[in-house]
C-alpha cells in the first residue's frame, strides 16, 4: 500500500493466525526464556495455568501481519519507535489472532518534503474478540521517488 492511499479513519485488517505451542516456545527460548514462556509442566501449576506466549512474540506477530497486509509494497523504510504497547490478555496457544491497524494521522513533514509520516494504532484481538494487543506506532515513508505514484 502506497502512503497516498492511507487515509484518518481509515481500519486495515490482516486474517487471523493461529499461534501454536511449539512456537511459542520457540520464540521464547530464543528472545524471552522465562519459565512461563518455556516449560509446560511449570506454567501449567503458575499464575496462568499454562503456557503464555512472550509478548514479544505477539508484538512480532504483529509487525509481520503489518507488513504483510499493509506494508510489503510500501515506501515505508523506518519507524523513530513506538509510544505504547499494551498486553491486555496473555496469547495462549491455540489462539487466532487477528490484526486491525487503525490510521491516526498521515502527513508530509513540514522540514522534509519526500518524507511521509504516518502514526496508526494496531489492536490484535484473540478468536474470542478479546483484545490482546496495542501499539501505538509511527511509520516513516520515503517519499523522494515515488510522491507521483
Amino acid at each position: 500500500m502506497k502512503f497516498s492511499e492511507f487515509q484518518v479513519g481509515q481500519v486495515l485488517h490482516h486474517p487471523p493466525v493461529v499461534v501454536t505451542e511449539a512456537e511459542m516456545i520457540d520464540f521464547a527460548q530464543k528472545f524471552d526464556p522465562q519459565w512461563f514462556h518455556t516449560d509446560p509442566e511449570a506454567a501449567r501449576k503458575g499464575r496462568w495455568g499454562g503456557i503464555i506466549g512472550s509478548g514479544w512474540l505477539t508484538c512480532s506477530l504483529a509487525m509481520r501481519m503489518a507488513v504483510d497486509a499493509v506494508l510489503h509494497d510500501s515506501e515505508s523504510f523506518a519507524s523513530p519507535g513506538v509510544d505504547k504497547v499494551r498486553w491486555m490478555l496473555p496469547t495462549r496457544p491455540g489462539d487466532a489472532l487477528r490484526l486491525e491497524m487503525h490510521v491516526d494521522s498521515v502527513r508530509v513533514s513540514s522540514t522534509r518534503s519526500d518524507l511521509g509520516i504516518l502514526r496508526w494504532t494496531w489492536s490484535m484481538f484473540n478468536q474470542n474478540n478479546e483484545q490482546v494487543l496495542e501499539v501505538e506506532a509511527t511509520s516513516l515513508f520515503d517519499l523522494g521517488t515515488s510522491a507521483a505514484s
